[in-house]
């Protein structure tokens, strides 16, 4: 069995892979938010809203910030380029498959139209 030995996209797939750190990421996108504010927005406690938030820290998708008790959330560095770019080989690689098998399909489709006229002939 062939492994993929490269795992530096397991933190972001892991990350994003979760709706409410997907939901997360789009409150952050519209201003940054203490951990108690998101656990009130998705109606979740602190440690569980804590967790999703250090999932989103260890991919470099949130950074925090704590000033006396509050710990602020916004947006991180990652701006998921590579991942992007590793979608879209996959994305292309597919598209070129489907295409093939239209064609095969089109294919088909004449050499069933033609041999049904001919039999009625």
């Amino acid at each position: 069995m062939v492994q993929y030995l490269d795992n530096r996209f397991d933190a972001s797939f892991t990350a994003l892979s979760d709706a409410t750190r997907r939901g997360i990421l789009e409150q952050l996108g519209r201003s940054d938010a203490s951990v108690t504010d998101l656990a009130g927005t998705f109606q979740m406690t602190l440690t569980g809203m804590k967790k999703h938030v250090d999932v989103l820290v260890r991919a470099g998708l949130v950074t925090t910030e704590k000033v006396g008790r509050v710990r602020t959330c916004r947006l991180g560095l990652s701006r998921l380029e590579e991942e992007i770019a590793w979608i879209e080989r996959y994305r292309q690689l597919w598209a070129a498959r489907f295409d093939a098998l239209d064609t095969v399909i089109e294919d088909l489709k004449q050499q069933e139209n033609a041999g049904g006229r001919n039999d009625g002939k």
